[in-house]
Parts: structure tokens; C-alpha cells; sequence
């Protein structure tokens, strides 16, 4: 199963150049990624008004698998990042997160292609990058085993990532995003040293078919 190692993941967040809005949009689709485990589907389909970022503890709102709405929290710089982004394009809640130069969402096409131009330059500075088959999946995965390592468990890590019934109304989906918050909490935040891990086969068949 293919997913970045922490250096590999803060090269590939490097690479976009923040002071254009291009490269701001990149960033954070990236850095999102990398920290919900939403589906390249997920990501491409959200729009401004699923990020939820007026209460205390920061979420988006997607709509996965079978049409089943799920929250996932942010921590907060993510969130202080989120909010400028829609601040300065004075998006309307309608508006695509990440949008296209048109203005409309970015296909599933366009994450991949993005993706392959910032990874050919983050290879440069962390080589291991360049021996890897990384794909938007393997972004997805690279969450997962950051909850993994964290010691937050399978069944919280399906429910994460959408691998777990939900009923689509705000009581059962906020009593998830406490669960999920919990986890979150655990997780490494930027700067803090990592110890190696390495799960055993049948956890990684698990990822595997995340």
C-alpha cells in the first residue's frame, strides 16, 4: 500500500506557491486532503458553505458513498487557512471550494494532473518521492495511517472515512464528529517528531481498501 512518510508529505505541501491564488487553492486542497482522507470525489464536490468554521471546533460537511453525509474536523490552522481562502474570493456558500479557472468544480482529472506536477517537483528536494506510484488515493491512505500510528482505532478510522453508517441528521453527525475529534486530537501536529511504525498485514489490508 503506497502512502507518505511525514518528509514525503510536508515536500509535496511545499511545492505550491502560496502568494498566488492558484497555488493558495493548491495548497489547501493538498493539505486537506492529506489531513481529512476525503475521496478525491469528496474534495471535488464540496462547495464553500460545507466548511462549517463560526463554531469552536472547525468541520466540513461531504456527502460520500451512497449519498451518506459525514463531518470531519479540522484543527485550526487549517481552519484560520480555510476561512481566508473564502473570505478573500468573497465566496458565496453555493461557491465551489476549490474551484476550476472557469469557476466551476475541479474534476477528478485535474486533482490527479495537479498532483503529478507538484509531486515531480517535491521529488527534487525528498528523492523517495520518485520511487513511489502516488496517486489522489494515495493521499486518502497517507490519513489513515496518520490516525493509525496515532493509535486511534480501525472502527474509528472507518467511521472517518465514511466506512460506517451514518443517518444524515445534525444529532448522529455531530455525536460522529466528537468521536472524530478525539481522534484528531491524538494525531502529530506539524513540527512534532514521528517514531517509525509499521502495521502488521492484516492492518494493511484494511487501508488497503479504504
Amino acid at each position: 500500500m503506497c502512502f507518505l512518510t511525514r518528509a514525503e508529505a510536508d515536500a509535496l505541501l511545499a511545492v505550491p506557491d502560496q502568494s498566488t491564488p492558484l497555488g493558495r487553492r493548491d495548497h489547501l486542497l493538498l493539505l486537506i486532503a492529506l489531513q481529512t482522507g476525503l475521496r478525491v470525489s469528496e474534495l471535488t464536490s464540496l462547495t464553500c458553505g460545507d466548511a462549517e468554521l463560526s463554531r469552536p471546533g472547525a468541520y466540513l460537511r461531504c456527502t460520500g458513498k451512497g449519498r451518506k453525509q459525514r463531518v470531519t474536523p479540522l484543527i485550526r490552522p487549517t481552519a484560520r487557512l480555510l476561512q481566508l481562502w473564502i473570505t478573500d474570493r468573497h465566496a458565496a456558500p453555493a461557491d465551489p471550494l476549490f474551484p476550476n479557472r472557469a469557476g466551476g468544480h475541479l474534476s477528478r482529472d485535474a486533482v490527479a494532473d495537479l498532483l503529478a506536477k507538484y509531486l515531480s517537483v517535491a521529488a527534487r528536494t525528498c528523492p523517495t518521492l520518485a520511487s513511489k506510484n502516488v496517486t489522489p488515493h494515495t493521499l486518502r491512505h497517507t490519513a489513515a495511517m496518520a490516525l493509525l500510528h496515532a493509535g486511534v482505532d480501525t472502527s474509528t478510522i472507518a467511521l472517518w472515512l465514511g466506512h460506517a453508517t451514518t443517518k444524515a441528521t445534525d444529532i448522529y453527525l455531530h455525536a460522529d464528529l466528537a468521536t472524530k475529534e478525539k481522534a484528531l486530537a491524538r494525531t502529530a501536529p506539524p513540527g512534532v517528531g514521528i517514531r517509525r511504525y509499521r502495521p502488521g498485514d492484516s492492518l494493511l489490508a484494511f487501508l488497503e481498501n479504504l
